[in-house]
């Protein structure tokens, strides 16, 4: 047979079933001949366009034959083969014809689609330019899956048959549509967890101690509608309703079952719901991966998987749907309603999370504990609570990042319309990473995991007090239009607090405007101060913070107001509480409160902080959240004179000749940059002190020696770097003096032109195993790691987000003209810092990459020191490629 197309894999469809997708092998053949059988005379016309299913069962045995030319997939669900797409390529045009054959009972389920998308991948992958499909017209279901795809598709009528022809290159109309379809599949499959029409309880105890109990009378107390199955082969009863000995005995179908029997029985219970059709698994049960049993959980997702069934942990506390008044787990109380959508891999983090956040005020529109996440993560979550209408916050507890390509492209778009709050566990340095460059040093996955969220609009905290403190003002409040904060107050010294706070964080405490002064100076008492702060002095009552408060949002100038209120002086703390909901009721821009040692939700709506750093911490948080939201979104930028193919075959060529990969000499490292327009210093090679001190003819003096060889990484630390050099015989004793001081370190040297004095920055890259590529600028030379003045993000990068990168830097003032110094090119680096995001992008085998320095003048930018890491990289995960990881 010809070559196989893409390795197997698990997607979901439309209606949220998981279907499996593999490439056909030769024992398919039977199993091919059934789909034939089972298809009407009908479909096989349209699919073959003859009468009957003679021809079709023929096919059938040529495509399984040795002889077959294409590249076929096969869809199984439930183990039974119900679909195959193949592609034929030309023998001589890089065009292929495509046909697809699914099973009657599966059309409508996005299928289709599904192997389509798959299949114009490979045929990608493999050269192809266009597939070819002829189509009879009254074929309107795959006219339409052809022209949906999110391909380029040019349409001929011709001989009553219809001519389709699919550009195969992946555009960014692709994405956008196999998303939209992910996200579809992605929102049915989880309606089985969260809003099931029936659960079973398997394992639902007669002990109240016991988890199974707990499970069962968290649903009845917390009234779930639906019919609740206790499974219990030794009790008649349990809370209150007849329990039965297994699934089978049920007097109706079970979509959700939450299993909580002992480790060694879970794969049993598992099969027999597969054999009874359960749409979703909740396995609260211990013992797997986490305690060493990953086989068993690996055998546990299989049978899931096969089955068609989504699953929740093992190792997980269960899962609850305010809404649909599901409490499926054994959280110690029931969590009240609210607008917060909350994931944890924590079981202990979740219930600590949940019962103060109640406290607070702040309730959950859904909660998930996901445990081991052997299937669902937070990527699926995130997929669920987007347009969840009870949610308008989301919450996450993460201890590890499952697909981080994946999560930076889903939160992306849903932090665009929800805020996304993450507290990320584990802020640990690099360790055992064996790294030699700058970048790769400074790139520790706590810094990776940042700049992944910082890429995708989600918001970072540290702790979970902080991220109830920031959810709850982004769940009630609006978001502000700037940083700009009135500060209403009965005391200076919180008030003083609070301002300095706002400072530290870049909110900014403006003055008001004049007219609003007027107005408070008319109508406050004479010992009030009437700037920013406001202080009302502790004699105010509530009648002063309701007529301040309203005043203060009213002016222009003010994007947000800050309440301080130390009880009990004044009107005292109720009267002042009941005072900022009535002033508030209305208010367009975001209002809360320090009312001094109090954590609260007043009114229900307008958050209250015990301590001023508190308050002024989540507005922040809320006034960044506000500012990239509005940020225009620019498609990746292609900056001119990128000679791709070049990068490609010098890349080939290296590793092809060191296949594990290698630091690259200094002609191949600039030859790669400047594929990509990098403006590398010129160097010469040299071999000794008579061809360093010739080769000053070429650059001219003054010049510049470095030593070369692989283990010469820093080399201005060991003394192999040798400025200003201003004859050639200076050359020459500066090579003799260097290889004696290095010895077979030393492998040779280059010769550069001494470049101007300018600033000296760093641009790098890192390939992360886990995150992905990196893109680093800082202050740059020896000053490197001893100031860490360095910001990263995540490629692509367009001129914009460059620009704020450097701006983060403390060094930033040096390139603005600083104490009368010339002001350097800064558009001339922002342009390489894009530019080496790309090659990094493009470039997956690039693993280490350092630009340092790179000096920045008035006149450009050059590097004069570059280093480029080589090692074979595995392939990315494709974005055009839907499946379950």
């Amino acid at each position: 047979m010809a070559r196989t197309v893409a390795e197997a894999c698990d997607v979901l469809l439309r209606d949220g079933g998981v279907a499996h997708i593999r490439p056909l092998c030769p024992s398919d053949r039977e199993a091919l001949h059934a789909l034939i059988a089972r298809s009407s005379p009908h479909s096989a016309y349209l699919r073959f366009f003859t009468g009957g299913t003679t021809s079709a069962h023929v096919y059938m045995d040529r495509i399984t034959g040795p002889r077959y030319p294409g590249h076929a997939l096969v869809a199984l669900i439930r183990g039974l083969m119900v679909g195959v797409a193949e592609y034929i390529p030309h023998p001589d045009r890089p065009e292929a014809e495509v046909g697809i054959l699914l099973d009657d009972l599966v059309h409508g389920q996005g299928l289709g689609t599904l192997l389509l998308e798959h299949i114009a991948l490979d045929a990608a992958d493999a050269g192809i330019e266009d597939l070819v499909a002829t189509v009879l017209p009254e074929n309107r279901a795959m006219l339409r899956v052809l022209n949906d795809l999110g391909l380029p598709v040019k349409k001929q009528y011709e001989q009553g048959q219809v001519e389709i022809r699919i550009a195969t290159r992946p555009t960014d109309s692709l994405v956008a549509e196999i998303e939209a379809r992910a996200h579809e599949a992605e929102r049915s499959s989880l309606a089985h967890v969260f809003t099931p029409c029936s659960v079973a309880v398997i394992g639902a105890s007669r002990d109240p101690a016991r988890v199974g109990h707990r499970v069962l009378r968290n649903l009845v107390d917390g009234g779930f509608l639906g019919p609740i199955y206790p499974v219990n082969p030794r009790a008649a009863e349990v809370c209150g309703l007849a329990a039965y000995p297994g699934l089978a005995s049920l007097p109706g179908p079970v979509e959700l079952a939450v299993v909580a029997v002992p480790a060694s029985a879970v794969l049993g219970v598992a099969r027999e719901c597969a054999r009874h059709q359960v749409r979703a698994l909740v396995v609260l049960t211990a013992g797997f991966a986490e305690a060493g049993g990953r086989e068993a959980e690996r055998e546990l997702l299989r049978v899931c998987r096969e089955a068609g069934m989504r699953l929740i942990g093992p190792n997980c506390l269960g899962v609850v749907n305010t809404a649909a008044r599901l409490h499926a787990g054994f959280l110690p109380g029931r969590p009240p309603a609210g607008p917060l959508g909350l994931m944890s891999q924590s079981g202990a983090v979740a219930a600590a999370l949940i019962e103060r956040a109640g406290l607070l005020g702040l309730g959950v529109s859904s909660f998930a504990s996901v445990g081991n996440k052997a299937d669902v993560s937070g990527n699926d979550l995130l997929e669920y609570w987007e347009d969840d209408p009870a949610t308008r916050v989301i919450a996450l507890y993460l201890e590890s990042f499952g697909n981080p390509r994946r999560f930076g492209r889903i939160a992306r778009r849903i932090s665009a319309r929800k805020p996304i709050v993450v507290v990320k566990s584990g802020r640990s340095a690099s360790g055992s990473r064996a790294v030699r460059s700058h970048t790769a040093a400074a790139a520790t996955p706590d810094v990776a995991v940042d700049t992944l969220l910082r890429a995708c609009g989600a918001i970072r905290e540290d702790s979970v007090q902080d991220l109830l403190d920031t959810a709850r003002l982004l769940a009630f409040q609006p978001l502000p239009d700037g940083p700009r904060v009135a500060i209403v107050g009965n005391s200076g010294g919180p008030q003083a607090l609070t301002a300095d706070a706002c400072e530290r964080l870049g909110l900014v405490v403006p003055d008001l405007r004049p007219a609003t002064a007027e107005a408070l100076r008319a109508r406050l008492r004479p010992a009030a101060a009437v700037g920013n702060p406001v202080d009302l002095t502790a004699e105010a009552d509530a009648a002063d913070f309701a007529f301040t408060i309203a005043t203060v949002l009213a002016d222009p100038g003010v994007d947000a107001v800050l309440i301080v209120y130390t009880p009990p002086f004044g009107s005292g703390l109720e009267e002042t509480r009941e005072a900022i909901a009535a002033t508030t009721t209305d208010a367009a821009k975001p209002v809360l409160a320090c009312l001094a040692g109090h954590d609260e939700l007043i009114d229900g709506r307008v958050p209250a902080y015990a301590f001023p750093e508190q308050a002024v911490h989540a507005l922040a948080q809320a006034a960044g959240y506000a500012a990239r939201r509005v940020r225009p979104v620019t498609s990746p930028e292609e900056p001119p004179g990128i000679d791709l193919p070049l990068a490609r075959r010098v890349v080939a060529a290296d590793l092809s000749a060191h296949p594990e990969g290698r630091w690259l000499d200094e002609h191949t490292a600039a030859r790669l940059l400047s594929a990509y327009g990098v403006h590398v210093a010129e160097s010469v090679a040299v071999n000794g002190p008579e061809s360093a001190a010739e080769a000053t003819a070429l650059t001219g003096l003054p010049a510049v020696l470095k030593a070369t060889g692989p283990r010469l990484v820093h080399k201005s630390e060991v003394g192999g770097v040798r400025l200003n050099l201003q004859t050639p015989e200076q050359i020459r004793q500066a090579y003799r003096e260097m290889s004696a001081r290095l010895g077979p370190a030393m492998q040779g040297a280059i010769v550069q032109a001494m470049a101007a004095e300018g600033t000296e920055m760093i641009i790098g890259g890192v390939a992360h195993e886990t995150f992905g590529p990196l893109i680093m600028a800082g202050l740059g030379g020896v000053a490197t790691e001893l100031l860490a003045d360095r910001a990263f993000r995540v490629p692509p990068i367009d001129r914009a987000e460059a620009g704020r990168m450097i701006g983060e830097l403390r060094c930033a003032p040096l390139l603005h003209g600083y104490r009368g110094r010339p002001a350097a090119d800064v558009r001339a680096l922002d342009d390489q810092i894009v530019r080496v995001g790309r090659l990094m992008d493009d470039q997956p085998d690039i693993a280490e990459l350092d630009l340092n320095p790179v000096i920045v003048t008035p006149g450009g930018v050059v590097a004069v020191d570059v280093r480029v890491r080589l090692a074979p990289a595995p392939p990315l995960p494709s974005p055009f490629r839907r499946r379950l990881r």
